[in-house]
């Protein structure tokens, strides 16, 4: 077996086109998770294996419900850490270890989500209880409701919303040296289970204020209208925190992930065909998670066509389709795109994450296999 992949991985070197001196070096970036870490020395590692892997980028989650991994003023620590500071700065001891192994890192943040979980958070200076009127709310009034499968999130129609955010990401600019700022999240959050059949969020006295105010309308009178007003907002918040990255950190990049297909982004209010063509991002993460080749193609196809404007960066899941797959598809993103990154880093490495995977035996079995086809790649061999 061991054979085979060697003989794999040589193979599709071989026939990688040699790039030119002056293209600039495909990205190789990982997704690492909130879960993924606890202490100082778990960070340190994941930095550590990242380098040894063979990425250069790391997109490193501070930021999940309106709680953070690093030193705010506007919002607790995580309920990952206790609500509590753990002794160490995982955002700032993270930048040092990547300093060290010369990556570069993006601070990874859900811009809209608020909470994730059956009940509220039981920090009271959360969000959630200090401006519950800033969630989604239905024409009945009813909140959205609380759930483990998908994010109660803020409203970013309100102008207080925006700016809070703004505030919030502004502060995290402004404090750390980071490479990049990486907005997840950055959308809608309305699918199932968020909506119940029949709701449209949002739909709160204010909100609808905003609207009659701007347009002279009722989300009745025109749905398109009412959509596209709601893309815009958060077009206004893109907007809001690329001047702040210009102003504070202007170094750092701004980039996004974003629906793999246009009408699948639009259906959550998410515009990144306008993002691109005002120049608000560096870069942009399309999500293009599919194991189904023809799907994966065409999504390729469509991006393709905005890598001359904007580098773009394809996102791939590692866990979705076996190891030689994977490898052609990093190829064909580092020839045709800006790169990839790969979603995410427990897909490569046993860690503490078993929020989102599991941690059998098999799995950590399943994983080097992974890892054993899949590095000699990154690493260039």
């Amino acid at each position: 077996m061991k054979l085979v992949v060697a003989w794999l991985c040589c193979l599709l070197s071989a026939c990688a086109p040699a790039a030119s001196a002056s293209d600039p070096a495909p990205t190789r970036a990982v997704w690492i998770t909130r879960w993924d870490y606890l202490t100082r020395e778990d960070v340190e590692r994941i930095v550590s294996d990242c380098a040894e892997a063979g990425f250069d980028t790391l997109l490193f989650q501070v930021r999940g419900n309106a709680t953070v991994f690093y030193r705010s003023s506007f919002e607790p620590w995580a309920e990952q850490l206790g609500w509590r500071d753990p002794g160490f700065d995982p955002l700032a001891t993270a930048l040092a270890a990547a300093r060290r192994h010369g990556l570069a890192l993006h601070a990874w943040v859900n811009v809209v989500p608020a909470w994730w979980g059956p009940g509220p958070p039981e920090e009271r200076a959360h969000v959630v209880h200090t401006h519950p009127e800033w969630l989604w709310f239905d024409g009945n009034g009813r909140r959205q409701d609380y759930s483990e499968r998908f994010y109660v999130s803020l409203n970013p129609c309100l102008p207080e919303v925006r700016e809070y955010l703004v505030a919030v990401l502004s502060e995290l600019l402004e404090d750390y040296a980071v490479d990049g700022l990486h907005l997840d999240y950055i959308r809608f959050p309305n699918e199932p289970p968020a909506v119940r059949p029949g709701q449209d969020f949002p739909r709160d006295v204010r909100t609808l204020e905003l609207y009659r105010a701007a347009s002279g309308r009722a989300p009745g009178d025109d749905m398109k209208a009412w959509d596209a007003w709601r893309a815009e907002q958060v077009t206004e918040l893109v907007r809001a925190v690329a001047t702040a990255r210009d102003r504070l950190r202007p170094t750092a990049e701004l980039s996004a992930a974003v629906g793999p297909e246009a009408e699948a982004a639009l259906s959550h209010h998410q515009d990144w065909r306008r993002w691109i063509t005002e120049g608000l991002l560096e870069r942009v993460f399309p999500m293009n998670y599919t194991a189904d080749d023809e799907r994966f193609d065409a999504r390729m196809r469509v991006w393709s066509a905005h890598a001359a404007d904007l580098p773009v960066v394809m996102g791939l899941r590692v866990g979705s389709i076996e190891p030689a797959r994977l490898i052609e598809r990093m190829r064909r993103c580092e020839r045709s795109l800006g790169g990839f990154g790969v979603f995410m880093y427990s897909d490569f490495f046993d860690c503490r994450n078993t929020v989102i995977d599991a941690q059998p035996p098999e799995r950590s079995r399943e994983r080097a296999a992974c890892r054993a086809a899949v590095l000699p790649h990154l690493r260039g061999s």
